[in-house]
């Protein structure tokens, strides 16, 4: 059995990987053609080893560690990022998961939320300003949104009846969360784009005052795990949103769910490429702006919404028609 669950494991763990690798090649095609230009086309055929050729060229070169550093910490910090990034997987039923959870969300959430210690700690070990100062952003940026997160997290599991990720398939065996929750979905949407620090929202990358943000110190394979880790958290989001409000239907044929389920999350995924080659970034008042007083309230009361219908409804006088 464990022979079982470590190969089901690894198995996951390349997969992600190589979805990872050719999402990069894909997103650096799309943006190519739209500020008209090829984009990678040398290696390989069309240029569809480009992302191999990338890996190698990280993790091959020296890595370097500034002298004032924490060395121990600035070595793990990116380590642990990709570590969680990975194991955030396993609960997810596609159609069926690596680890069956109770509580799946729950799971989920506190992984998602212990990814912000990477980010604070890979900026304060490098003991450098402009690392510090992208960690800080990316740590407040990243918290404040959880908490919209957390709030449409549990309109969902009031709909659903639970935090367990399979009660999602079976409650949308005749008609999508998104038909009855659009707003929500809305916003969990935006609410991922700005959790994985993405165009427009990535204020923790801002080139022109901060270099490259909380992991500028980086280097070689070091800055490969940095970014393997924020496009795995990309596709799990959108793996997460696609189970959550565009589940497909439970059936017994696992290759049309998984088909079915993959198609959704490359679209929702193309939504991100699309964003950030048509929008600039925002400025970091905007940006708790919209999270504080616009998302807050409206997930707020979509929250008490969903709560107290199912005791509105089961107060209402039983019919008497006969």
């Amino acid at each position: 059995m464990n022979m079982v669950l470590m190969t089901n494991l690894f198995t996951l763990i390349i997969s992600t990987l190589m979805a990872v690798a050719f999402l990069t090649l894909l997103e650096r095609k799309i943006i190519g053609t739209t500020q008209l230009r090829k984009g990678p086309n040398t290696i390989g055929p069309e240029g569809l080893l480009q992302p191999v050729a990338d890996g190698i060229k990280l993790f091959i070169k020296e890595p370097t560690t500034p002298t004032p550093s924490s060395p121990m910490m600035f070595i793990a910090a990116p380590t642990l990022a990709l570590s969680l990034a990975l194991l955030i997987w396993t609960p997810l039923p596609m159609p069926n998961p690596l680890m069956n959870m109770n509580l799946g969300l729950l799971f989920l959430m506190a992984m998602s939320s212990a990814t912000v210690y990477t980010l604070l700690w890979s900026g304060w070990s490098s003991n450098s300003k402009y690392p510090l100062m992208g960690a800080l952003r990316a740590v407040a940026q990243t918290i404040s949104y959880e908490v919209t997160l957390g709030l449409i997290l549990m309109c969902l599991a009031s709909q659903t009846g639970g935090y367990t990720l399979q009660l999602f398939s079976t409650t949308q065996e005749y008609a999508w969360i998104m038909a009855t929750s659009w707003p929500i979905m809305l916003m969990w949407y935006i609410s991922t784009i700005a959790e994985t620090n993405r165009t427009p929202f990535d204020i923790t990358e801002g080139e022109s005052e901060l270099v490259s943000g909380f992991n500028v110190e980086y280097t070689g394979g070091m800055f490969a795990l940095f970014f393997l880790a924020e496009y795995s958290n990309i596709l799990m989001m959108n793996t997460l949103s696609a189970i959550m409000f565009l589940s497909p239907k439970p059936q017994e044929n696992t290759t049309i769910f998984t088909l079915d389920l993959m198609t959704k999350t490359t679209l929702l995924t193309m939504g991100f490429v699309w964003i950030r080659t048509s929008y600039p970034r925002f400025r970091y008042d905007q940006l708790m702006h919209l999270l504080w007083k616009q998302f807050l309230p409206m997930t707020l009361a979509m929250c008490l919404l969903f709560t107290t219908l199912p005791l509105a409804t089961s107060a209402l006088p039983p019919n008497n028609y006969t």
